[in-house]
């Protein structure tokens, strides 16, 4: 088996699903942007409490090979100039992959499809790779918007350490995927009475005012930028339930676990389940 690389990359878990496919070509734009090669990585699970049968180790390399095949082929069917690394590995699947992003600017994995991550959900392997990864993790959803409305990349602002990498993080795929940025506040007052609308109006017209004196510098920076402040009075993710049609990527800070948690639950009210919206997860602390 090749040893695993230790130059930057986009990292892609392969595993067989079509779920990892549209990882695969969702992470090109991520590769050719930076000028870095796109490594598929497949792990062939050989941590259980039984050793792998040597009679079965050929069925395994087979499939290992013919899921990654699948994804280069759809890859290299994109005509786009980006560099492909394979690597077939033996280990545990998410073991394999927090290593691999010590030295990744981005690993990115399907929603659906991860039975080879240990778990049919992709909330928990998320969880896995959100809380242990070395880098940012794309959670990849939904089918590919070619001839549709681009959508919204989303960010989401507060006072937490990692909102000014998420907003860059937000600005840099809004301008490499063409889609407007829409940058939320949300703010919440005991004392405000939801039914007053002046009070809700006014504390509306605060949030927006500090979200668009955070985006000035990259609306100076970038003039053609469609960039606006969406104050929420309320839950963000009431919102971003209702909006979900019109919204292809969700930027949030990796501190926000209770927030992920939410976005990617398939029992929650106000989730983002069974959509198009993938969610882009940015820890400051853990950037190439």
């Amino acid at each position: 088996m090749p040893a695993p690389s230790t130059l930057p990359s986009i990292v892609v878990g392969v595993d067989g699903s079509r779920g990892a496919v549209r990882a695969a070509l969702w992470a090109i734009d991520e590769a050719v942007s930076r000028d870095l090669p796109l490594r598929l990585i497949y792990a062939i699970d050989s941590s259980g409490a039984e050793p792998v049968d040597p009679q079965q180790e050929p069925h395994l390399l087979a499939a290992a090979e013919l899921a990654v095949r699948r994804a280069a082929e759809a890859v290299e069917a994109t005509w786009r100039p980006v560099k492909l690394d394979i690597d077939i590995l033996h280990g545990r699947p998410i073991a394999t992959l927090v290593d691999a992003s010590r030295w990744a600017a981005m690993i990115c994995v399907g929603e659906v499809g991860l039975k080879h991550f240990d778990s049919d959900r992709i909330g928990s392997t998320a969880t896995a790779l959100v809380t242990a990864a070395h880098c940012p993790v794309a959670i990849v959803r939904g089918e590919d918007r070619i001839g549709r409305d681009p959508g919204w990349i989303v960010v989401e602002l507060d006072e937490s350490p990692d909102s000014a990498a998420v907003l860059q993080f937000g600005v840099q795929e809004a301008r490499l995927r063409g889609a407007p940025l829409r940058v939320l506040g949300a703010w919440q007052s005991r004392y405000t009475d939801v039914h007053d609308s002046h009070a809700v109006s006014d504390g509306n017209r605060m949030v927006r005012a500090q979200l668009d004196r955070r985006l000035s510098h990259w609306k100076k920076q970038y003039p053609d930028l469609d960039a606006r402040p969406v104050a929420i009075h309320g839950n963000v993710l009431h919102y971003l339930a209702k909006h979900a049609d019109s919204i292809q990527l969700v930027v949030v800070g990796a501190r926000n676990a209770r927030g992920i948690e939410e976005l990617l639950d398939p029992t929650g009210s106000a989730t983002l389940h069974n959509t198009d919206c993938s969610v882009l997860v940015v820890d400051r602390q853990r950037l190439l």
